[in-house]
């Protein structure tokens, strides 16, 4: 059994950054995000239930998920974001089962934003792993990368789980208020004790068989 490592924080903490390290260093990453984006693309499995729910408005003529539109509903309609999850969700678990399934990577690192929010992804995941930087900078971040205002990005903030409760629930985490160098030194120290862990998840493993 691959061992599982679950990768969350908060909007503009550095996931991304996070995640493309442990690939680089050649770690499978199964991004619950990516998978999303995937199946709300052209011709994606959820168009049909998406179209069939909230309506062609929402469906672009290249026949892909309107995301500008379908964001700012769902950001003022706790319903309309409660039957997009509906509809997601299990597209995207059992997506997430046969990309598990498929690996050989000595341990998995699966992105999940709303992992503490989600209880299917709490079963799966060995450890949790936090990604972590104070409000400001993800404001900040936020902002630079999506043209989004303040009030905006405090907006998606106020959805997620609390700080203080992602970082209570944490085995481990990764502090990003430094430079790429300093992001990069703490996955590779991490790498090393996940490698370590790996050995001896996989004898626990051969007992138990």
């Amino acid at each position: 059994m691959t061992l599982i490592i679950g990768l969350t924080g908060g909007i503009g903490c550095g996931k991304s950054s996070v995640s493309q390290f442990f690939s680089e260093l050649g770690m499978a990453v199964i991004d619950t995000d990516v998978i999303a984006h995937s199946l709300t693309q052209s011709d994606g499995s959820a168009i049909p239930a998406i179209r069939e729910y909230f309506g062609d408005h929402f469906i672009t003529s290249a026949g892909m998920l309107d995301r500008n539109k379908m964001r700012e509903l769902v950001f003022n309609d706790d319903n309309a974001r409660t039957m997009l999850e509906k509809i997601l969700h299990p597209l995207i678990l059992e997506e997430v089962h046969q990309l598990l399934k498929q690996t050989d990577s000595p341990y998995a690192i699966l992105v999940v934003p709303l992992l503490f929010e989600t209880e299917d992804y709490q079963q799966i995941v060995d450890r949790i792993l936090v990604v972590d930087c104070d409000e400001q900078q993800q404001i900040t971040r936020v902002m630079a990368r999506s043209h989004l205002s303040e009030q905006q990005v405090k907006a998606i903030i106020a959805t997620q789980t609390p700080r203080i409760n992602r970082l209570q629930h944490a085995d481990d985490i990764i502090v990003n208020n430094q430079d790429m160098d300093y992001l990069r030194m703490q996955v590779l120290h991490l790498h090393h004790e996940y490698m370590l862990l790996t050995q001896n998840h996989s004898n626990s493993s051969h007992e138990c068989n």
